[in-house]
């Protein structure tokens, strides 16, 4: 299985980028991008790195699209959804926190439409 530096260093090779240009152009050190000494990017590099190779970070970061990204207009995203973007896979969020998290959000919206 790929890890991040892998994908990244494959799609650079199917485009026919040489990784040492990507490292150059993106600001990083010549070997950045060396599986064997980095195992998963940084979000704010893989962010670069996705902008320079004109790709979505969900494919930059895992070689595969999300076909229901949260993010689409009229989608509602799932609690489960909500917890992992928080908190990722630890337990710590119980539904109470979701309630606080969800009525937070829906605070901070009418604020902004007051605003206006």
């Amino acid at each position: 299985m790929f890890n991040s530096i892998q994908y990244v260093r494959e799609i650079c090779k199917e485009k026919g980028i040489p990784v040492s240009r990507l490292e150059r152009d993106c600001g990083f050190a010549n070997g950045y991008l060396n599986p064997q000494k980095l195992q998963k990017l940084p979000y704010d590099r893989a962010v670069v790195i996705a902008k320079y190779l004109d790709l979505s970070i969900d494919y930059l970061l895992t070689g595969e699209e999300r076909n229901n990204s949260p993010a689409e207009p009229g989608r509602s995203i799932t609690d489960a959804e909500l917890k992992f973007a928080l908190w990722g896979d630890s337990e710590i969020m119980d539904d109470q926190d979701l309630a606080d998290v969800r009525r937070y959000a829906a605070f901070v919206r009418e604020r902004k439409k007051d605003l206006k």
